[in-house]
């Protein structure tokens, strides 16, 4: 019986997943129907298939195998690199998911073998694998809708949050021991936020200003939040300050608007009268101070103090005519590299 170039693959991949010792060429060639005879023949079409494999984004772990004498490669899938973790995707989740990989293009990737990996593109009528056509193709999109850049720190990334791995990158100047828990793009920029060792406490970068690559370290990432985070970072989160905490008080008018706005997991002290006082975590401070402005004369910055006294300084200048600029006053806080 004659096997085709995919089911020759597929073959190969299930062969070199359930093995838990390395195969060399010819144990494959024994296991695989559907290869020649030993020869230049078969070298040839194995050379091919590992290229296949590869551009499939398959994970061929190629070694010495032991006690061989000349050293003979030997051949296998780690079974944690290949498959991906179960999300846990609802009907409707995937359905979402895949409408986004059809809409939305990360410039210059155009695969969708992860979504397959997910169940959400039937790849079924696609599978003429070969030097022509090296990946099934994708069904064609119905045209897309947004085009977001790319960031060569993004796989790696990715990688870690998915596999739950701490990364290393120098930012700034700086050597950093982070553990990823998601990627952002707001504001025409990528951002990661997660547990940063060398401040003890989670931080967020932007992935513009990583310097070099992110290496992806074999340290299991136990750090994630108990309440993983479910809205986007707001603009007072984005930036390199040092945390600082600002009550902020809001009119009874507002404070359902601005409860809104902060989620659910900003801290809200109500008072008699229905207005309330938050409690939020800012790194930016002209972001908030924005963000306070938006509410006029229906919200108070009440702590810390040298804020309070900012903000009545630079509306002062505005008022007077003596404002030079966004940066003209202080906020009186350090950045934390």
């Amino acid at each position: 019986m004659s096997v085709n170039k995919l089911e020759r693959l597929l073959n190969l991949t299930a062969v070199l997943l359930d093995t838990r010792r390395l195969l060399t060429a010819e144990e494959l060639r024994q296991k695989v129907e559907g290869y020649p005879p030993p020869g230049p023949a078969f070298h040839r079409a194995f050379e091919r298939d590992k290229d296949d494999l590869r551009v499939l984004g398959i994970p061929l772990t190629v070694e010495k195998v032991p006690t061989t004498d000349p050293p003979i490669d030997g051949y296998r899938i780690d079974p944690d690199q290949y498959y991906l973790p179960d999300p846990g995707l609802e009907p409707d989740e995937l359905a979402a998911l895949h409408l986004a990989s059809l809409t939305v293009r990360l410039e210059g990737l155009e695969d969708r073998e992860a979504l397959w990996k997910l169940g959400g593109v039937d790849p079924a009528s696609h599978l003429d694998v070969g030097p022509a056509n090296p990946s099934p193709a994708a069904p064609e999109s119905s045209g897309v809708v947004a085009s977001l850049p790319t960031d060569p720190a993004l796989t790696p990334l990715f990688e870690a949050i998915t596999r739950r791995r701490t990364v290393l990158f120098t930012h700034k100047g700086q050597e950093r021991r982070l553990d990823p828990w998601r990627l952002d793009f707001q504001r025409g920029r990528w951002y990661v936020s997660g547990f940063d060792h060398l401040r003890q406490d989670e931080r967020n970068f932007r992935l513009d200003r990583i310097d070099g690559t992110v290496t992806v370290t074999d340290e299991a990432s136990d750090s994630r939040p108990s309440q993983p985070r479910t809205q986007p970072l707001q603009a007072w989160e984005i930036g390199s300050e040092a945390p600082t905490k600002a009550k902020l008080w809001i009119d009874s008018t507002r404070v359902e608007s601005a409860a809104r706005h902060l989620g659910p997991t900003v801290s809200r002290v109500g008072n008699d009268d229905g207005s309330a006082v938050f409690e939020i975590e800012v790194v930016n401070f002209q972001a908030f101070r924005t963000f306070v402005l938006g509410f006029l004369d229906r919200a108070e910055v009440l702590e810390p103090p040298q804020w309070r006294s900012a903000i009545v300084d630079w509306l002062a200048a505005i008022a007077d005519g003596t404002f030079a600029g966004p940066d003209d006053v202080s906020s009186g806080v350090t950045t934390d590299g």
